[in-house]
């Protein structure tokens, strides 16, 4: 078996052209520019690319095919300049009849399964070419339609207040699926602002595998969270056994911010524009009850768990993680010299020690890298849109 560094939910922004595919997003965030950049400068081996329903961005994938940089690997995925393994997905969303939008990943293994795909999307999508995220389905219809395709249906950043099934739609995934559509979801995705300790107080969330991803709107921001799975190589059918522990492959570690740094870890008042620090779950400002709040992952996490102690028996371990544009005083400039002496993001974070880090940067800087591998950095934590900060 082999470790792989794996990173299951990268957006695209624009085509090789130009056009846009998704709003919000950085111009240079090509499929091309992503595969290149996550696998010379981050050191992720698998990277989940979604919005690949858009026909720009098919355009795209044909042409590497055609020049030979892009070939389909047996096993499912997409190889890219023979290094980078890439997987096809999309990211949808959809819409409750009792109310209530979340968000999905939809992966496939082949181009033809998500362009056959696309093309039945293309009945539930407005605007496929530029808004392909957007369907007009409940999440029980999409994922029958994503399991006649043979795709894999992720409930994505799953707790999260806005366009998720827990923090926007229900209290439990029964209320959304019955038992058959339940039993194909084999995975659900955690969100910058949950761990896998604050997930696992869901009992029926005990079969799911728990997925750490970076939701990357940028290139820089790829592997600000992420995976290690342990797999005979990387292709879309070992990712899936991987998801459920088939045949020794497994999801061997999660590693994430620490939710604290998350954009909705506590519930945040938008007119005392402030995160209510009062102990959890905070529903209400307590400045005011007629402010409105945005209720932060914790605290909803509080009202729908059914035990107080988290079941990590038979999961993988999650680590905290700090991005280094997250750290103090370390700009683009100080990333740049790190990834060209250590030769990607993942060495730095995971393997460099305090003496060699020290060659390149200042020893403030090296000691929270360092601090923050160790989980012991301070944290003031997000709410309500706004990340949360690391206290110098």
């Amino acid at each position: 078996m082999k470790e792989y560094f794996v990173d299951l939910h990268v957006h695209i922004g624009r085509s090789s052209k130009g056009k846009e595919v998704k709003k919000a997003t950085a111009n240079n965030l090509t499929f091309e520019n992503i595969a290149f950049e996550s696998y010379t400068r981050k050191g992720i081996d698998v990277i989940g690319v979604v919005d690949c329903l858009s026909p720009y961005v098919i355009e795209d994938i044909e042409e590497l095919v055609d020049r030979g940089e892009l070939i389909e690997k047996q096993g499912g995925g997409m190889e890219y300049r023979k290094g980078q393994i890439l997987i096809l997905g999309a990211e949808l969303e959809t819409h409750e009849e009792k109310g209530g939008s979340s968000h999905s990943l939809c992966f496939f293994p082949t181009l033809k399964s998500i362009k056959d795909f696309a093309k039945a999307m293309e009945n539930h999508i407005k605007n496929i070419y530029n808004c392909s995220y957007m369907c007009r389905l409940t999440a029980r219809q999409l994922i029958d339609i994503v399991d006649f395709y043979g795709g894999t249906f992720i409930p994505a950043h799953v707790f999260t207040p806005y366009k998720s099934f827990y923090g926007n739609c229900c209290d439990s995934l029964f209320e959304i699926f019955d038992e058959k559509s339940f039993d194909k979801i084999p995975a659900v995705e955690l969100g910058l602002s949950a761990d896998s300790m604050m997930a696992s107080q869901l009992g029926e969330l005990d079969e799911k595998a728990f997925l750490s991803n970076s939701d990357a709107h940028s290139l820089s921001k790829m592997g600000r969270e992420y995976n290690i799975f342990e797999m005979e190589e990387a292709n879309y059918e070992e990712i899936l056994k991987a998801f459920k522990g088939i045949d020794g492959r497994k999801i061997k570690a999660n590693f994430g911010l620490d939710p604290k740094l998350g954009k909705y870890h506590r519930t945040y008042c938008l007119v005392c524009d402030s995160v209510i620090k009062e102990d959890p779950p905070v529903l209400k400002c307590p400045v005011s009850d007629k402010h409105r709040v945005v209720v932060g992952v914790k605290d909803r996490l509080m009202m729908i768990r059914d035990r107080e102690n988290p079941l990590m028996d038979s999961r993988p371990p999650y680590f905290y993680q700090v991005p280094l544009e997250f750290l103090p005083k370390v700009g683009p400039k100080t990333i740049d010299k790190l990834i060209e002496f250590f030769g990607s993001e993942m060495r730095v974070l995971h393997y460099a020690s305090y003496e060699e880090l020290t060659k390149v940067v200042s020893e403030d800087i090296a000691k929270n890298i360092v601090l923050s591998r160790e989980g012991k950095l301070s944290i003031e934590a997000g709410g309500g849109g706004v990340y949360g900060k690391i206290e110098a």
